[in-house]
């Protein structure tokens, strides 16, 4: 049994976030007769971690350098084996460095044979929860978040990883709850963060923004500041407000420059003020320090946008590549392999992609607007509505999803709600894509005006969902509502079983609804009745051309993933 000294002189349990949020978690341990470790590096990244906040990359270099060499000398001491792997973790995501995540695995493992789970070992729980969520393998995160759960439900430390890993599922409600259990624990601009990114996703856009500048306000550490300054960054774009990002993004990287991640988000929000050299700039600085696909398709695509076709082919080959390098340590690439693909390679291929995500039950409305665009792009409209549905069918107000939707909607004859989709998304964010924006108003302009008329009374005095009941007192104000509560907006259509049924045959050439962009659309006729509800179709085999000697399956699926 190892000595109190010795388990008092380990830094205690240190988990890693993912993405830009990573934050280390300290668990109470240090025993009396141990004092804290002098002033320095290791010192700040263990108060950060008391108090649930990101440490620098500096402190965290220095963090896992003491680890590393404690447990040299102590090969049996299982927290610090989680605290190694935890942090491993967090510098691979803040840093696009996956080479980092097998290390993090053997030393995560490391600490689970010392004391295994069942007996309590719960940091190592967490840090291979974190690891799964960072490689995109939710359901192994939610495995390992789970029995953490169940073995100390109310360690906080938990909730962060359980939360990320049931959104990754799209598991929205139990990730809602997750974060009502959080915030009964821990309070701080870390957690403020989180809740106001799930009050974004139901739509709830004014609470979100409350929340994000709260967590700004109440920042305590300059990385803690500039994580929070990112996050009113992307909220500020996703509502269109392209220079407001730009601000936000800037005093991020003034405040810790190595905030690789507002490179990229600047540089988004520059290319849609225009300002395309320094945009380019900014993506060519992310892409050297944070090597992240996603990166590298998003300044493909302004390249293209450009006419710079070359440019644009080069980034995309280094998607693939930077894709293959992280598959190699263990990460999920197909969901940003799919998104190239359905607009600049084999719209069937993403599909078969896409149809994996989902088969491994990752059914969060990313894949599912993926999902829908693809089988559009493969020529596939009926099977792509439902997915395109159920991402937009959640209140998150995005106007890529909406502007996919309206396309799908498009090619299936139904002008009333493309045109009310696509309308939609150019409200959102005008210059939500370079590429898609300016086709999104291109379509506005074939699909026209709506037919006079309309609803005789458009306010109406219907019930609003803000109104006090009307036995409460004068000057009631409604309660806030909590993380878990359900979206004001209606509720979201069931996800597609990809199996359940008979499949319909495929549409033929002759039937099939015409390309986006062909004269068959271009004059509309006022906009007719919509038809009757569709019965949501089926993933069938794709469509290959003759050189494909296979097609994929179909797989029944659950709800629950």
């Amino acid at each position: 049994m190892k000595s109190e000294t010795l388990k008092n002189a380990a830094v205690s349990t240190l988990v890693g976030a993912t993405l830009v949020t990573g934050v280390i978690v300290l668990a109470p341990g240090w025993g009396k007769d141990t004092p804290p470790p002098a002033p320095g590096p290791v010192a700040r990244a263990m108060t950060a971690a008391g108090s649930g906040a990101p440490a620098s990359l500096s402190d965290l270099d220095a963090l896992i350098r003491d680890r590393e060499r404690f447990v040299r000398d102590h090969p049996g001491d299982e927290e610090s084996w989680a605290v190694l792997g935890s942090a491993y973790v967090e510098r691979g995501t803040r840093l696009g460095e996956t080479a980092y995540y097998p290390k993090a695995e053997r030393a995560l493992k490391r600490s689970l044979r010392a004391v295994p789970a069942a007996k309590g070992n719960v940091a190592a729980l967490v840090g291979m929860a974190e690891l799964a969520n960072a490689r995109h393998d939710f359901a192994g995160a939610r495995g390992y978040a789970e029995s953490a759960r169940k073995q100390k439900p109310e360690r906080w430390a938990v909730y962060p990883a359980l939360i990320d890993a049931y959104n990754g599922l799209g598991r929205y409600a139990a990730a809602g709850k997750a974060m009502d259990k959080l915030l009964e624990l821990q309070t701080g601009p870390q957690v403020q963060g989180r809740e106001a990114r799930i009050y974004w996703n139901k739509g709830w856009r004014e609470d979100a923004a409350a929340l994000a500048y709260g967590a700004t306000a109440n920042s305590r550490t300059p990385t803690e500041k500039a994580v929070a300054l990112h996050r009113e960054g992307e909220l500020a774009w996703e509502r269109g407000e392209a220079e407001e990002a730009v601000e936000h993004f800037t005093k991020a990287l003034r405040t810790v420059p190595e905030s690789h991640r507002s490179l990229a988000g600047r540089a988004r929000a520059l290319a849609a003020l225009g300002r395309t050299d320094e945009a380019l700039d900014d993506y060519r600085s992310a892409l050297a320090k944070l090597p992240l696909p996603e990166y590298a398709l998003e300044a493909g695509e302004l390249y293209e946008s450009m006419g710079l076709n070359g440019d644009a082919a080069t980034l995309y080959e280094l998607l693939r590549k930077q894709v293959t390098r992280a598959g190699e340590h263990g990460v999920d690439g197909d969901l940003v392999l799919a998104r190239y693909e359905a607009d600049h390679g084999d719209p069937a291929a993403a599909v078969r992609r896409l149809q994996g995500e989902w088969r491994r039950g990752h059914r969060n409305v990313h894949v599912a607007d993926a999902m829908g665009w693809a089988l559009y792009r493969a020529g596939r409209p009926d099977d792509a509505l439902p997915f395109a549905k159920v991402a937009t069918g959640q209140g998150l107000r995005s106007a890529l999803f909406s502007y996919h939707l309206g396309e799908i909607e498009r090619a299936l004859g139904d002008y009333g709600p493309a045109r009310r989709h696509i309308d939609e998304a150019l409200r959102t964010n005008p210059h939500f894509s370079p590429l898609l924006a300016p086709k999104a108003r291109e379509a506005q302009d074939a699909l026209g005006e709506p037919a006079p008329g309309g609803p005789a009374d458009v306010v109406g005095d219907g019930y609003w969902p803000l109104d006090p009941p009307e036995d409460a007192p004068p000057g009631t104000v409604p309660p806030s509502p909590s993380p878990s509560a359900s979206s004001p907006s209606p509720s979201a259509p069931a996800a597609p079983d990809p199996a359940a049924g008979s499949a319909a045959p495929l549409p033929s050439a002759s039937s099939a609804a015409p390309a986006p962009g062909t004269a068959a659309r271009t004059a509309v006729s006022p906009a007719p009745a919509p038809p009757a509800a569709r019965p949501a179709p089926q993933l069938r085999p794709v469509q290959r051309s003759t050189t494909t000697a296979t097609t994929a399956p179909s797989t029944a699926m659950s709800e629950n993933g």
